[in-house]
């Protein structure tokens, strides 16, 4: 394997010598010079810095050649143009073959690795300086093979710092100033523009306002070629986002008709383009500015077109798209944030006026009727009562809305409820204020809080992000979304409140599960409110605590198909320890009261299972005395004699007694036994002293007479058994991931003839 031959000593085995020889167990040998045999077994360590590559070269036969990255670019490439006896060989450079086809240099000539194919090409400098020269032919046609050949490199760093170095973005930007030719060469042209900069070596901040205007009108002009004026828009993104300067030449030159025109164009490319470009000029504007063209936009019905023919597009939404719709939801919620960042002013007239509007429209025929003609002692008294029973946590309400956030976005979220959903308002203030005080559900004190869980969920107030996409389209199927959100989620505070049975005091609980339920929600990306209500009001308390059950199942590893598959397996032996536990406690047995005709509970009696577990042993005793032994019981019944066992309202002792609260109780206590007595059937009856005896004596008589016990103990029971034995079977595989399905077994083989008979004796 070393490719020399040598000869063996005549004494002792052969070694090979050398600095690269090792044999198999890697220790270093020396080679001897006489040797003539090769040495199978003995293996040379590979050199680290070579890798194996094809490269290739138009109208010539590709080289396999070993590639040391240790030795300098330029000494490979001399070796490589030697061998299709290349001269000047600084001329050329190496390409990857695939994708962008990069230039290879010395800063990333480690991304090479083993069966790379690369390609021999002009050195990056003169292709500049050639497809540069084209640019400036005077005919079209060689202007645009230029450009074809320009636009695909234009994406690598190499080759546009020898353009731009060259003063390629001048002459690109005179070719788009002129706008002699407004189709493949006007497209191919911006195309190779926006490359170029891309790479940020010259700043868009540079840009003359000249070529801004010219732009600006490619995006104006309606007679173009249709792949011009996608580029254009992206263009004037790209200078909007990067300088507040020119920004505001595109905004006062860009009309936002023209925008909302490409949008309006079944073109997904210009759509995307146009959308970019319209919340670049938002996120560029002033709060007030804003405003003002958000509102225009919507007066033009911008919200139900992106509705209709975006979001519910037949064809899919591309990512860029989704980033931009979330960008103009977040920008237009970001309005909502100086109502959130401002506190109620006490001694502001309108405020107090809506505060008292908000007041009146619940309790406008108590309060009016019964306030008439008070003095302003007792009407103000009046008024802080009321407020109370609106669910400030004050007889003032000006001190619960100094809190920011929500500030005064909680009391439009409020004001918005009363108005346009007056009878849900009235309802749920009546209905809180009718209940016990420590059951009522505070509707101010709700409505501040659930401003304020929107707000989060919804990031109002917080810096766009760059790469999110996470837009919830029922923002753009609903005018007053933010609002008409709260409508929804202040009646399901209502409704999981009653759910809860909840008190003052379970109030942050109670706003836990909301937070849970609206988060689940939205996180399904209803795509209008309605949907959402239906969803919403779908997830119950109940629901929402099977969820986190099964979540944390499932974070635990209990629901993965093997781990189910291994409770299985343990259930009999562990239903086996459970039925062993219930026998074991009739046998210590158990006290039971005597019901008599006048439901007087007076007497006692005791029964017990014994050891050997073929009879029930029983008799009376005295309330206080030990418990008897079994000697000391006179009745007995064999367990062979006991034929099924009753429960509840199929007992003989319960089955037609009344209906009272009182019987309802012994029913869910009530057991009996059926057994033979000669010839008739007869029944001990039982009234168990608790739920749990009554669970422990039903599942050990069912196991006694070979029926399966379904009490809800036993399934707690079982349930806690089998997770604390899959855990300590599962010790030894912490943090070691359990496959879904286990993995494919392989087919038996052909024949059996490896089989090794122990029965033969070697020689």
């Amino acid at each position: 394997s070393l490719g020399r031959e040598c000869g063996t000593p005549r004494s002792g085995p052969p070694r090979p010598q050398g600095p690269q020889a090792r044999c198999a167990l890697g220790r270093r040998c020396t080679v001897s010079e006489k040797c003539r045999c090769p040495r199978p077994g003995w293996t040379m360590t590979p050199p680290r810095n070579v890798v194996k590559i094809a490269i290739q070269m138009r109208d010539a036969i590709p080289q396999l050649i070993q590639l040391d990255q240790a030795k300098p670019l330029a000494a490979v490439l001399k070796e490589v143009c030697d061998a299709w006896s290349l001269t000047h060989s600084e001329r050329y450079a190496l390409q990857f073959a695939d994708g962008h086809r990069r230039y290879i240099t010395e800063n990333n000539r480690a991304e090479i690795k083993n069966g790379s194919i690369l390609c021999l090409s002009t050195a990056p400098d003169l292709e500049a300086e050639q497809l540069l020269g084209g640019l400036q032919s005077d005919s079209r046609e060689g202007r645009r093979e230029a450009l074809r050949h320009l636009v695909p490199l234009a994406s690598d760093m190499t080759f546009a710092r020898e353009v731009i170095s060259r003063n390629g973005l001048q002459r690109l930007g005179t070719i788009i100033e002129d706008g002699d030719d407004l189709g493949e060469v006007l497209a191919l042209s911006l195309r190779a523009f926006l490359e170029l900069m891309e790479h940020g070596v010259v700043s868009w901040e540079t840009l003359s306002i000249p070529f801004v205007r010219k732009v600006v009108c490619y995006v104006n002009m309606n007679l173009m070629d249709a792949s011009v004026p996608p580029l254009a828009l992206g263009l004037l993104e790209s200078v909007t986002l990067s300088s507040p300067a020119l920004g505001q030449l595109v905004k006062s030159e860009v009309p936002l008709d023209r925008l909302l025109v490409h949008l309006q164009v079944m073109n997904q490319q210009l759509q995307t383009k146009a959308m970019a470009l319209l919340t670049a000029l938002l996120q560029g504007a002033s709060p007030v500015e804003r405003k003002h063209m958000l509102d225009y936009l919507w007066q033009r019905n911008l919200r139900q077109f992106i509705y209709k023919n975006i979001i519910h597009s037949a064809a899919p939404m591309g990512d860029e798209m989704a980033h931009h719709l979330y960008v103009l939801q977040a920008l237009t919620l970001g309005l909502l944030e100086p109502r959130m960042r401002t506190p109620l002013d006490p001694y502001s007239q309108e405020q107090r006026e809506q505060l008292q509007v908000l007041r009146q429209a619940a309790f406008e025929v108590e309060g009016e009727s019964s306030g008439t003609g008070l003095s302003a002692d007792r009407r103000r008294s009046l008024c802080a009562r009321e407020f109370r029973k609106l669910g400030f946590s004050n007889s003032n309400p000006a001190q619960d809305l100094e809190r920011v956030p929500p500030g005064l976005l909680a009391l439009d979220n409020m004001l918005y409820f009363s108005r346009n959903a007056p009878s849900a308002y009235s309802r749920f203030v009546l209905e809180n204020s009718s209940r016990e005080d420590k059951h009522e559900c505070p509707f101010a004190r709700g409505s501040i809080q659930l401003t304020v869980l929107l707000c989060e969920l919804l990031h109002v107030g917080e810096p766009c992000s760059e790469t999110a996409q996470d837009f919830s389209p029922m923002f753009f199927g609903q005018d007053q979304s933010f609002h008409e959100l709260f409508c929804v989620g202040i009646q399901l505070l209502n409704k999981t409140w009653k759910e809860m049975r909840a008190t003052q005091e379970d109030f942050d609980k109670v706003m836990q599960v909301v937070r849970e339920q609206l988060a689940r929600t939205l996180a399904l990306k209803p795509t209008s409110l309605e949907l959402f209500r239906t969803k919403v009001n779908a997830l119950t308390y109940g629901e929402v605590l099977r969820l986190r059950q099964t979540e944390r199942l499932h974070q635990e590893g209990t629901l993965a198909p093997p781990i189910l598959e291994l409770r299985e397996k343990l259930k009999p032996e562990l239903m086996g320890l459970i039925r062993q536990q219930r026998l074991l406690r009739l046998c210590e047995g158990t006290l039971f009261r005597k019901i008599s005709s006048r439901r007087r509970q007076d007497k006692l009696w005791f029964c017990c299972l014994s050891p050997n577990h073929k009879l029930l042993q029983y008799g009376d005793t005295e309330e206080g005395a030990s418990p008897p032994t079994l000697e000391s019981l006179p009745e007995q019944l064999p367990v062979a004699d006991m034929r099924a066992l009753l429960t509840g309202k199929d007992c003989p002792h319960v089955r037609e007694k009344g209906s009272g609260k009182q019987n309802k109780d012994l029913y869910e206590l009530a057991f009996s036994i059926s057994y033979d007595r000669g010839e008739e059937e007869a029944y001990l009856n039982f009234i168990a002293p608790s739920k749990r005896e009554f669970y422990l004596w039903t599942d050990g008589l069912s196991a006694l007479l070979g029926s399966p016990m379904s009490s809800e103990q036993t399934r707690l029971d079982l349930e806690q058994l089998l997770t604390m034995e899959t855990k300590l079977r599962l010790l030894e595989l912490e943090n070691v991931p359990i496959p879904e399905q286990p993995p494919p077994v392989p087919p038996p083989p052909t024949n059996f003839n490896f089989c090794y008979d122990c029965s033969i004796a070697e020689p």
